[in-house]
């Protein structure tokens, strides 16, 4: 008797093969695609290099699908599932749209982002209380390295529903201000005279059962210097009213 190959153990190998060739070139394809994009990074300006960037991924995700559907497609009962899928494609969309509705609505985000630019890399931010530095923008999260250090990842999401704060854009100095909350049952006349100390102007603009809050300004800073001349002027009217008194006290 003969040896060899069945036909069935032919066509086993010839799809394994076929799906590990596909999976081999989508990561080769990926690989030199960094390669060609790493040296257009350099001397690029902050709003090309987020665009880049953002395209880079997109294209770095399609190669990769792409390459994994040609290799699942090799075997029968993939495709088996497939073409049932297919048949029901409606209630599929709805159940996958639904368990992605949030990774959907982060990378659609992302590419508003990209297009219409409110931050790029390197700009200062304020998203709600968190104040950095963009470090990053991907196609569902956007990296901000904040005053201490710590790395921040925020949803795009977030990003495209949020009042956002650019100290970049523009370049122009930007006014130096701070709020502060003094005691509710604290003198506000005296309390703005404490503040005017320390600071160029104060005002009080906010009145609540818990406490009123002042506002204090220094004049204007450029963009690299603002939040260390705000942090500055917290921190010494801050001394100044707690040495009279006026700050709330804790429960």
């Amino acid at each position: 008797m003969a040896l060899g190959w069945s036909p069935t153990v032919d066509v086993d190998t010839r799809q394994w093969i076929v799906a590990a060739v596909a999976i081999v070139v989508a990561i080769l394809v990926v690989t030199l695609l960094r390669l060609a994009f790493a040296r257009r990074h350099v001397g690029l300006p902050p709003e090309a290099e987020t665009r880049l960037r953002l395209a880079e991924r997109l294209i770095y995700a399609v190669v990769l699908v792409v390459g994994i559907s040609i290799a699942l497609s090799q075997f029968e009962a993939v495709r088996s599932v497939s073409n049932a899928l297919l048949t029901s494609s409606a209630i599929a969309a709805a159940v996958v749209g639904f368990a992605a509705r949030q990774t959907l609505a982060n990378f659609v985000a992302g590419l508003m982002l990209a297009v219409t630019q409110p931050l790029r890399l390197g700009d200062r931010v304020v998203v709600e209380e968190t104040v950095g530095v963009v470090e990053d923008v991907t196609l569902s999260y956007t990296f901000l390295r904040s005053l201490s250090g710590e790395r921040i990842a925020v949803p795009n999401e977030k990003l495209a529903a949020s009042v956002l704060r650019n100290d970049t854009l523009g370049g122009a100095p930007l006014a130096v201000e701070v709020s502060l909350w003094i005691a509710p049952d604290a003198d506000p006349q005296r309390a703005l005279a404490v503040v005017r100390e320390s600071a160029q102007d104060a005002s009080l603009v906010e009145a609540t059962a818990a406490g009123m809050r002042i506002l204090a300004s220094a004049g204007h800073a450029p963009v690299a210097e603002r939040f260390a001349a705000e942090a500055d002027l917290r921190a010494r009217c801050l001394a100044r009213l707690h040495a009279e008194g006026l700050l709330p006290h804790g429960p």
